[in-house]
């Protein structure tokens, strides 16, 4: 590697470090703050560079956050697939502790998305998301007696139970810990699974 390559290569890497620097100062501010309440100056001191730096990057605090955000669902996805579980307890099990490290996070984006300017496509994708991997994981699993319409209504309630907000009523508003959460998102999926139709 010539002299000029490996300088190109240096600023590249450099370039995608700084990056990664913002990114996470804007995630630890978000986690704090009201997306309204952040400044780029403190998201930039953070990081260790200008708001400069961070605007000729970004272009603006809603492309950071348009970053931050996408980064951030990419990271969920990959975590929810990367699951190996199949029986429905297990699946929920591992549901519950993901949301113990993106739960809060989730909500937080759903409930500010309307703030940032073009944040609503990713978090409609992350919605759809949620919704085929609930899907895919668990329409295997329902009573295949049921007609189509109680297939998919329950399929709709079982989405319902997996959902973040429900994990937040469970574990945050009631103050279940983690296993009395699994557990309660376990006997709201199961019935829905096996109950005979009607």
């Amino acid at each position: 590697m010539n002299s000029r390559v490996y300088t190109q290569t240096a600023r590249a890497v450099a370039a995608e470090q700084t990056a990664t620097r913002i990114v996470d100062s804007m995630l630890v501010r978000f986690g704090a703050l009201p997306y309204d309440q952040i400044r780029l100056e403190d998201v930039a001191s953070d990081a260790g560079v200008t708001v400069q730096t961070v605007l000729r990057r970004f272009a603006s605090k809603a492309g950071l956050m348009r970053a931050m955000v996408e980064r951030e669902l990419t990271r969920i996805s990959t975590a929810r697939h990367a699951s190996t579980a199949t029986e429905p307890a297990d699946v929920i099990a591992e549901l519950v502790t993901h949301y113990e490290t993106y739960g809060s996070l989730i909500l937080k984006v759903y409930d500010e998305a309307r703030l940032v300017e073009g944040l609503a496509p990713a978090v409609a994708a992350g919605r759809a998301h949620h919704l085929s991997w609930c899907r895919q994981t668990f329409v295997g699993h329902l009573d295949s007696n049921a007609d189509e319409v109680t297939r998919e209504r329950r399929l709709a309630q079982v989405t319902a139970a997996c959902d973040a907000t429900t994990w937040r009523i469970l574990r945050l508003d009631a103050a279940l810990d983690q296993d009395q959460t699994r557990l309660a998102v376990v006997e709201m999926v199961t019935p829905l699974l096996t109950a005979p139709r009607r």
